[in-house]
Formats: C-alpha cells, sequence, structure tokens
C-alpha cells in the first residue's frame, strides 16, 4: 500500500474517536476501506484516478483522493460511516455521463463508483414493476425486456451507457419524454443510503403508498440526499403499434413551426426530436443515412398506440409538414427501417468527435413557441465568440441541448465555451424557460440558482437538504450556491489534481 506522508486537516476530533491522534492519515483512510471492499475494489494511486476527475462535463477536472467499488447496500453503509468518522466527502458516481458537472468530487475526497451494482433483482410483470441495482445500465433493463409486452419508458440519449441510480439522481427524460414522462413518473420506490450511513426505504412497488411522497421528493436530488442502492421502477405496456418519420426542411424556421402547429393541433408524438445541419452533416458523415447535407434541420417525428388511431395522425402530421414546405418526408415502413432512424437520433453525440475534439452540450429550455427565437440567439452566439455550436434536442417540450465545440487544451476556448453558454441560458431565463430540463444543475449551473430563486426559495431548498444530509459532506458544493457549505474537511493528498477555470 502506497504510504502518504500529508494528513487531512481541521478534523473534528469527536469524529475520530477510534483513532489515536485528532487527525487521520490518508493511509489510515485507505486501510479501512480495504477491509470493507477488498485490495480489487479501491483506487488510490494517482494516475489510476484521472479517469474519474470528471464527467461528460469536461471543462471542470478534479481527481478524487480515493474510488472504491462496492457490490452491497451493506458495503456503500460502511464506507459512508467510513467518510464521517473521517470527516471526508464521498459522493456516489455511476456511468459518468453526466453533463453538468455531478460527479465533479469538489474538494476530492472519496468516489463511491457503483458500476458493480448491475443487477435486475426482480421482474414482475404482473404487477408491473422491475427492482433493479443503482449501477444497471439503462438499456439492459430494456433488452431484459424485450418480448414480455413490456418496457421501461425513460430512455435518455446515453441509454447505452447511463445508468438509473443516475437517471434517478438528475430525473432523466429523453426523447419519449413529450408523451411519457421523465424518471420520476416512472419510479414507485428506492433503498437509498443516507448521508450518516443509515439505510431507508422510500415508496413501493404499488402504485399509491400513505404518507409524504418522500420518493418522490428524492428523485432529482442529484446526490445531495445520499446514495439509491436499489430502484422499483413503474413497467408501461408496450403501445400497439408505431408511425416513424424524418421530416427534412430547408431551414431550422421552418422546422420549429411544425412542431409548434403539430403540438396546437392536439397531436402528442411519442417523440418528437430535432437535429440542424451541423448534427446532420456529423451523422451522416459518420453512419451514412442518407441526409441530404444541404437541409437546414430535420425532425425525428413518432407517434404510438392504438393501430386504428396512427393513421389519422400522421395524415395530420403530413399535413402540418406541408404547410410549413417540408422538403422531404421519410418514413420507416418497416421494425428495421425504424431502428435505423433512432439510431441516427441516439448516436448523434458519438458522432460530434469528427467536428472538435472536445464539446460541451448545454441543457436548456424554453416555451415550443420561443424555439425560434433561442436557435437565432444560439447562431448569434456562435458568431460573436467565434465558436461552432450544433444543436440536437427534444423540440417537443422545448429542451435545448446546444453542443458548443472547442478544444480543451486551449484556455481561451475555454473561457469562451463558458461564457456563451452563460448568455445561452441567460435568454433561455429571458424567455421564460429554465436552465435545466434533464441534465441537471451540478456544478456547472449553480450560480444560476439564485437568478431564479428568491432566499426565501433557497433557504426552503437548503432546509430540505440539511435534514438528508446535515453535515453536507455528501456531494457537497452540489445544486444549491457553495456559500451554504459548512467548510467540510477534506483528504490533502500528495498526488496534483487539475482544475480547469469555471
Amino acid at each position: 500500500m502506497v504510504e502518504q506522508t500529508n494528513q487531512m486537516m481541521n478534523q473534528d476530533p469527536e469524529s475520530l474517536e477510534e483513532l489515536e491522534s485528532g487527525s487521520a492519515s490518508f493511509s489510515a483512510l485507505v486501510q479501512q476501506l480495504t477491509l470493507i471492499v477488498g485490495e480489487a475494489g479501491i483506487l488510490f494511486d494517482a494516475d489510476e484516478l484521472l479517469v474519474y476527475e470528471c464527467d461528460g462535463y469536461i471543462v471542470d477536472k478534479t481527481a478524487p483522493d480515493i474510488v472504491v467499488f462496492p457490490t452491497t447496500t451493506a458495503q456503500i453503509s460502511a464506507i459512508v460511516k467510513r467518510c464521517n468518522q473521517f470527516n471526508v466527502p464521498f459522493l456516489a458516481r455511476g456511468a459518468g455521463t453526466s453533463l453538468s458537472g455531478g460527479c465533479l468530487p469538489i474538494g476530492g475526497g472519496v468516489m463511491i463508483v457503483l458500476t458493480k451494482m448491475k443487477n435486475i433483482l426482480e421482474i414482475n410483470l404482473r404487477d408491473r414493476y422491475a427492482v433493479v441495482e443503482p449501477g444497471m445500465v439503462n438499456l439492459h433493463l430494456t433488452n431484459a425486456l424485450k418480448g414480455t409486452g413490456y418496457h421501461y419508458a425513460p430512455d435518455p440519449s446515453s441509454q447505452g451507457a447511463c445508468t438509473i441510480g443516475g437517471n434517478i439522481a438528475t430525473n432523466s427524460g429523453g426523447p419519449h419524454t413529450l408523451k411519457y414522462g421523465v424518471t420520476t413518473n416512472h419510479l414507485l420506490g428506492l433503498e437509498a443510503v443516507l448521508p450518516d450511513g443509515s439505510i431507508i426505504e422510500l415508496g413501493g412497488p404499488t402504485a399509491e403508498v400513505p404518507g409524504y411522497d418522500l420518493h418522490g421528493l428524492y428523485v432529482g436530488n442529484e446526490g445531495t440526499f445520499g446514495i439509491c442502492t436499489k430502484a422499483i421502477v413503474r413497467l408501461t405496456r408496450d403501445p400497439e403499434s408505431h408511425r416513424t418519420m424524418l421530416a427534412i426542411f430547408q431551414t431550422i424556421g421552418e422546422a420549429t413551426r411544425a412542431i409548434s402547429e403539430i403540438i396546437a393541433a392536439g397531436i402528442i408524438p411519442s417523440a418528437l426530436e430535432m437535429m440542424d445541419q451541423g448534427i446532420i452533416q456529423a451523422v451522416e458523415e459518420a453512419f451514412h443515412f442518407g441526409f441530404p447535407l444541404d437541409a437546414g434541420a430535420v425532425l425525428l417525428i413518432e407517434v404510438d398506440g392504438l393501430e386504428i388511431a396512427l393513421d389519422e395522425e400522421v395524415r395530420q402530421i403530413l399535413e402540418i409538414c406541408n404547410s410549413c414546405n417540408v422538403r422531404e418526408i421519410q418514413r420507416a415502413d418497416t421494425p428495421e427501417e425504424r431502428l435505423l432512424i433512432w439510431k441516427s437520433r441516439k448516436q448523434a453525440f458519438g458522432a460530434i468527435g469528427r467536428l472538435s475534439p472536445s464539446y460541451c452540450t448545454q441543457d436548456g429550455v424554453v416555451p415550443r413557441t420561443r424555439l425560434p427565437e433561442i436557435l437565432e440567439f444560439i447562431e448569434e452566439t456562435s458568431k460573436r465568440y467565434g465558436l461552432r455550436i450544433v444543436n440536437v434536442f427534444h423540440a417537443g417540450d422545448g429542451n435545448v441541448h446546444p453542443i458548443l465545440l472547442f478544444d480543451e487544451r486551449d484556455k481561451e476556448q475555454i473561457q469562451k465555451v463558458m461564457e456563451a453558454s452563460e448568455a445561452i441560458l441567460d435568454k433561455c431565463l429571458e424567455l421564460g424557460g429554465s436552465v435545466t430540463g434533464e441534465h441537471g444543475i451540478g456544478v456547472e449551473k449553480i450560480n444560476f440558482m439564485s437568478r431564479i430563486f428568491n432566499q426565501i426559495d433557497l433557504a426552503t431548498m437548503e432546509t430540505v437538504r440539511n435534514i438528508f444530509n446535515p453535515r453536507q459532506i455528501c456531494s457537497r458544493d452540489k445544486v444549491l450556491p457553495p456559500h451554504q457549505t459548512d467548510g467540510s474537511s477534506k483528504i490533502t493528498q500528495s498526488h496534483p489534481t487539475r482544475h480547469a477555470p469555471h
């Protein structure tokens, strides 16, 4: 075991009763955690920790001091109790697909990685629920349910990598949010380890339980209420049939007008996604779907439900698209064609690497009728800061995802990305929207909280957080402004962490 000469600073002696001195060494904590997870379940060498220095939000980077890989709820409880004993900050991480710095270990500390807890514990089709561990990859649950007549509805674009625990933390949605809702609409109950190490159960497999909706409160806490260790999720019956189309438009304005008119006609598609020209070109270069490279925008439109009703909905959609000067509409006539269309959307982010070495994805929301204004502003922002910005987003509910392309090796570009992102999110607020639809606040948007909420609102949120997390060493400095933390101690380490400007 590598010995670390530096010691933790500013310890609370009462929290270290089992130790001989008032400060605990790094090696002592490593030793205690190794007893819990075994030598194969812990990392603490600097080169190994670099893998965990950021999530999908690469603008800020800080490596943890220790990474552990528990396999049971009991192990997580024991790890959390040790962190409390040593007064060390800790946080949970799933697949690291968060796009707002939710997995950034502020001040270092212990990172609890849940990827080994990936089992389906129960599938109950009769009562329409499944019980899964937090490291279960979203798509793996979908695949396990194929052929049963049921599915788990939330399907984020990172579905092939993101985990159910992470989806709960940020209340993720995905392309089918418009009709089926977000994670909170499909979570029946959960088990969690609280920040003091105690284990609780909230909700349950039945649709309604007496008392307060505490599991509903838990969804979207971004790790500040503890660590979800088990989830009971609702299973949804598969629709009888689908109709899937790609509508190709010459301009973004024509596409966004079609979006508003489809919803105004009373049609609620199961999905209504948009890709602009930049994304179209990247996807076409990568996967050769046959998209016209000169198209201004493409809408992926899907309706589902009873077979008898779908043809009329499709007729209305085609009529609306034609009135908005659609260039071409491609329809999926077979399951294979439908899968190919969805592949073009789900793999859009994977194609961005062809455009730029680095990118930052924003997550703003505006009313659907204001989509033309925010997209025009994004284009102006791109020109103002000299950054290329492309767009792929959940157009049906006004959730925009401008993707800012840059090179993270260039500090000047990083600064431009931060300023451009702030300008875009400010504009979302000005248009009556929000700064996040599904990515969460994390560290990226924490300064916006005081712009959205007044001091009474923030104080109320702080009160709720402190009920779960009074010492604030669990997922510290997330969601609420940093001045509301209590300055809990962190490990002073001999290996460096890297910070990008924020």
